[in-house]
């Protein structure tokens, strides 16, 4: 398998079309041995963006990224690195969350010295923040960005309002407006990718780092026959709304039929829906998040696998899916 590149966006940084996260993973539900070995793995295979933020096991998750990149030696320039910033660490005081400026800089502060890197080269902002003005969130990151503490800023489930009003004040202070977004995409959450976003990638050149391509792991189609053993991620602590939301009946009725489509391709299921997601011009980079080095093995066969999925493929998938958003309607 020959890892295939895209730009983010509009900007000139090369990301692998599937990139590696630890969310859920890190510091959580793997040993650090585990976290490594998965690394490796990634970097072997060709994967050259590692995602992270402040929140994922409240800064374990990117202390035990730290520790791995710092044994591993990898060439600085060889990778990409990310972090997130809004959730906070754990520590709930006021501006120990949140996107205003103090907040945004001590995030980064920390998050470096976490990861043992001298920059960030992503930084997100991982959700809105009602209580801050974009226009200090965007100075913050610029200012960020002109100290070499980061190269790209983007964000994290914003609304395309939010992104045009970001990109508003840029243009209106020559500043470096956001160049990437990370928004969930899958088979079953479409709406905002495809519709609400539209506009915005020619507009503005939005990149697009997505998470949840399995839709937490619904799509793999291990829930098929109800919930399998206690260590999946559906079954872990204080993630029950997901799980409410993720197994209703009519979804795993859709993935069983989506599963004939895979069976027919001779691939499988997850690597189908993650193939799905790279065949979107829109997609630079699709987050894989693994436990096993062997489902992390299986899952970079899509890139192969996205070859297979011809516009008849493509057509077949959306009369099992039934949930193609509307055309947007461009004023």
């Amino acid at each position: 398998m020959e890892m295939k590149y895209n730009r983010l966006g509009s900007s000139g940084l090369q990301v692998s079309a599937l990139s590696f996260g630890s969310w859920l993973t890190f510091g959580k539900q793997i040993g650090d041995d585990v976290a490594e070995q998965l690394m490796i793995t990634a970097y072997d295979n060709g994967i050259n963006f590692f995602d992270n933020a402040e929140i994922y096991s409240r800064g374990e998750s990117e202390r035990v990224m730290g520790r791995i990149l710092k044994k591993l030696q990898w060439d600085r320039t060889s990778y990409v690195v990310s972090s997130k910033v809004f959730f906070g660490d754990g520590r709930r005081k006021p501006n120990q969350t949140g996107l205003s400026r103090k907040h945004i800089f001590e995030a980064c502060h920390d998050a470096l010295k976490r990861l043992q890197v001298d920059y960030l080269d992503l930084f997100f902002c991982h959700r809105p923040d009602r209580n801050t003005p974009i226009v200090e969130t965007v100075w913050a990151m610029n200012h960020l960005i002109q100290q070499g503490k980061i190269l790209y800023w983007g964000t994290s489930e914003w609304s395309a309002q939010a992104l045009t009003e970001a990109h508003l004040v840029a243009e209106r202070y020559n500043l470096i407006g956001p160049t990437m977004e990370q928004p969930q995409y899958n088979m079953f959450h479409r709406e905002r990718f495809e519709q609400e976003y539209a506009p915005l990638y020619e507009r503005y050149g939005l990149g697009t780092t997505i998470w949840s391509p399995l839709a937490s792991g619904l799509l793999t189609g291990k829930y098929n026959d109800g919930m399998p053993g206690e260590k999946t991620r559906l079954n872990m602590e204080g993630l029950e709304w997901l799980r409410d939301r993720t197994l209703a009946e009519d979804r795993i009725n859709t993935v069983r039929n989506l599963g004939k489509v895979a069976d027919e391709l001779g691939m499988s299921m997850p690597v189908m829906a993650l193939a799905w997601c790279l065949k979107n011009p829109n997609v630079s980079t699709v987050i894989l998040g693994a436990s096993k080095v062997h489902h992390l093995e299986e899952n970079l066969k899509a890139i192969e696998a996205a070859e297979k999925l011809t516009p008849e493929v493509m057509n077949k998938m959306e009369e099992v899916l039934g949930n193609k958003p509307a055309e947007p309607m461009f004023g």
